[in-house]
């Protein structure tokens, strides 16, 4: 099911991962309407979970406040609880979680993660490893909102440390505590990308 599809006249699209809930603190919220602000200021699309709760909720609504072109993908379970943003231009309902990541994957050129619980963990990992796979060579990026992130990062430098994680991997996922200096590197990232190896995730 798809409705209010839109002409695909965007710059680039962006995947945000985020959470369902507003967390403790008002910085978190802040960063989910920058975000969504910024993609629209800089002609990008939004692609996301098509929820209207929680931060999910408010990247959504700033983007299309903000004039952006806005692709939810959410399982028929959670439209089913009433959580699927009505106001998006394209609203993809599919049945299983690995057809909605697949449907999200394929419709991004960059993936970023804003504060978020294990859903937002497990989906930005996911691109990740995919992307260390070669199933795709788009950008994979982590926004650091208030050292929400910080024992993940230390984390994975001790993954890095003990040899679990190569150089190049540990340096592929783009971590960084400044919204606009990171979506940037992700646009440019994802543009020089569509010139290189095309994604394939009929592999995964």
């Amino acid at each position: 099911m798809t409705a209010n599809t839109s002409p695909d006249t965007h710059a680039w699209s962006l995947c945000v991962y985020c959470g369902s809930r507003f967390g403790d603190l008002p910085a978190y919220r802040d960063s989910a309407e920058a975000t969504g602000r910024l993609l629209a200021q800089g002609g990008g699309r939004l692609v996301y979970g098509g929820g209207r709760v929680g931060l999910m909720g408010t990247v959504a609504d700033a983007a299309l406040a903000h004039g952006a072109s806005v692709v939810g993908v959410i399982p028929d379970a959670l439209m089913r609880r009433e959580v699927g943003h009505a106001g998006v231009q394209e609203l993809h309902v599919v049945q299983t979680m690995h057809e909605r990541k697949m449907l999200m994957a394929e419709h991004s050129d960059a993936f970023l993660a804003l504060p978020g619980g294990i859903g937002t963990m497990e989906e930005i990992f996911e691109m990740w490893s995919w992307q260390q796979l070669g199933y795709h060579a788009k950008p994979v990026g982590l926004l650091n909102v208030a050292g929400y992130y910080d024992a993940l990062i230390e984390f994975l430098r001790v993954g890095l440390d003990r040899g679990f994680l190569s150089a190049e991997q540990h340096a592929a996922l783009v971590v960084d505590d400044d919204l606009p200096r990171l979506m940037q590197a992700l646009r440019t990232q994802a543009l020089a990308a569509r010139s290189g190896v095309a994604a394939d995730y009929s592999r995964t």
